[in-house]
């Protein structure tokens, strides 16, 4: 638990502040509506649904706000530029905009149910005391509405006891925006949930993309001023306090009390989410300015198991290790735009991906790219975007793990690791790389085998055999296998093949023994089984004294 808090413990705190202020604008809204003078007489009709149907808006708004902030990727980079010389504690907290992208979501989920829910409430009641015959206050309140609407006394939506809870959901402008963004929310969850996603990503990709109607929904929600409340001048005239219990003499002209005046309540939605809008659409029209540039295909490559290689060049791109894009094939799909991590490194004259048939849209960019007769398909390319990987030579020891095409981001560092020490450049700081390559078919391992070939040979003529220590493990096939070769025979190399999976435990015990008192930057691409036990590992061996080994966990994100 101590190394978990010494590690996490700035994603804590602002955990915590998201939640506090989560709390505490939820409570504020509640106790003014509950509690303020101006909505006595709508709580009279409504009880405490009404407070709690706004302060549930309250927190969607903040919520809503937030949505958009983890998902400005250009943002997101500048920030990682800017914060260069942070601390990586501070500078890991970008690597988590989706999980918080996520999180965001969920609370968005659970305060529109608070919100559907005592509405629900507020409907039933509005439609009870406009039906009411007993002369009640309420009753008398729900009637202003029929008497003295165009004066703008009325306070209950429903202005007939004939008029039915669906005909004012869809007649108003606050009803009709709900069940809207109601249903696009429900859309948008569903369709990211993991199973969807991965194996329909079409249709996560466009139906996510109906958040536009969802804030456009959310700015006008608020318009009609369905919800009203006592006007100030009112109150100065008629203080509710005073002459609720008059309310038979309301229309007297003796009376001290006049007949209360209400209004609707000022929209707001629209002032928490007009700056984030803003900001993101500034960030789509910069992304696509920069997609528009000419990308030339320089090289194409096709491999074993279904992956295929493209070299480009654009005017004016410039990367980082680690770094990834956004790849768009207009003959496949005109708004279709996938990430994709850089193989290439700085160093290169190009820059280059690797895509593995995943899916749909995969598959026929290689198929595409397979038929020799056809011209070649036009890229368009966004980005590059930074990742956690560009820190990875901030760590004097580095544990590298990929899983199956999981092992693009890494080949950008191994290459620009070869071409550093080619170049005589002593400004690494990185003294030993743990690189951990996990396929299930031997056909995966030719992808980068010339590239670890080219380090082996450079490593020794450098004298430097010990910086890269690389382990490969097959997973899909039988271990009876004869190894008396001097090289590998699956793949040609020094380094001898295992059969199964990493012992973790094993792998961190004997590195927390070589290296008491390093810093470790454990990084991985793959998937989220294998993150959970590496990020337990981390903890497990990492030393609660900071002088002595300490293991931070990192993981690709797109």
């Amino acid at each position: 638990m101590g190394n978990w808090v010494v590690t996490h413990w700035f994603s804590v705190l602002f955990l915590a502040a998201w939640l506090g202020l989560n709390v505490f604008l939820f409570v504020h809204a509640f106790l003014l509506f509950e509690k303020a003078d101006k909505y006595y007489y709508t709580r009279q009709i409504l009880g405490s649904a009404l407070a709690w149907a706004r302060a549930s808006a309250r927190c969607l708004n903040f919520n809503s706000m937030l949505i958009l902030l983890p998902v400005c990727r250009n943002l997101l980079s500048f920030l990682r530029g800017t914060c260069s010389f942070c601390r990586r504690t501070l500078r890991k907290q970008l690597d988590h905009n989706l999980t918080f992208h996520k999180l965001v979501a969920y609370m968005i989920c659970f305060h529109t149910a608070i919100h559907i829910i005592a509405h629900l409430f507020n409907f039933e009641r509005y439609s009870r005391s406009r039906q009411a015959t007993d002369g009640c206050l309420a009753s008398i309140l729900s009637n202003l509405s029929h008497q003295e609407k165009e004066g703008g006394s009325w306070l209950n939506p429903i202005q007939s006891p004939n008029m039915t809870v669906e005909y004012v959901t869809f007649t108003s402008i606050a009803g009709l925006t709900g069940v809207i963004i109601t249903i696009a929310l429900v859309l948008m969850v569903t369709s990211a949930m993991e199973f969807i996603r991965r194996s329909y990503f079409e249709v996560f990709w466009y139906t996510h993309h109906i958040f536009i109607i969802y804030f456009i929904g959310l700015g006008i929600h608020g318009i009609g001023g369905m919800v009203r409340g006592q006007t100030e001048e009112s109150i100065d005239e008629s203080h509710p306090h005073e002459c609720a219990e008059f309310f038979e003499k309301w229309g007297d002209p003796d009376s001290h009390c006049k007949r209360p005046q209400f209004e609707g309540l000022p929209a707001e939605s629209w002032k928490w989410i007009l700056t984030p809008s803003i900001l993101y659409i500034f960030e789509r029209i910069l992304r696509f300015y920069r997609s528009r540039q000419k990308v030339v295909i320089t090289k194409v490559v096709m491999y074993p198991s279904k992956v295929l290689e493209l070299q480009m060049n654009k005017r004016g791109f410039s990367m980082e290790v680690g770094q990834y894009i956004f790849v768009n094939c207009p003959s496949i799909s005109y708004l279709e735009w996938h990430p994709f991590t850089l193989t290439s490194a700085p160093e290169e004259d190009f820059f280059s991906i690797h895509i593995r048939a995943a899916g749909d849209w995969t598959e026929n960019l290689i198929r595409a790219f397979e038929q020799q007769h056809s011209p070649v398909p036009r890229i368009e390319v966004d980005g590059p975007f930074g990742t956690v990987s560009e820190d990875v030579f901030q760590y004097e020891v580095a544990m590298l793990v990929g899983a199956g095409i999981g092992v693009t981001p890494f080949a950008s560092i191994l290459k620009s690791i070869w071409y550093k020490f080619r170049n005589a450049d002593h400004s690494l700081k990185t003294q030993k790389i743990y690189f951990y390559w996990i396929c299930r078919e031997m056909g995966a391992f030719a992808w980068f085998n010339d590239l670890l070939a080219s380090l082996e040979q450079e490593m020794e003529e450098l004298g430097k055999v010990g910086f890269l220590n690389y382990r490969l493990f097959l997973t899909g096939w039988d271990s009876n296998v004869n190894f008396d070769k001097a090289t590998d025979i699956l793949t040609g190399l020094k380094q001898k093949t295992s059969f199964g999976r990493p012992m973790w435990d094993n792998e961190f015990s004997t590195i927390a023994t070589n290296h008491p008192k390093s810093v470790v930057g454990v990084f991985l691409c793959g998937p989220q089984t294998l993150a959970k036990s590496l990020r337990k590992c981390c903890q497990r061996y990492s030393s609660l004294n900071p002088r002595k080994v300490q293991f931070y966990f990192n993981k690709e994100s797109f």
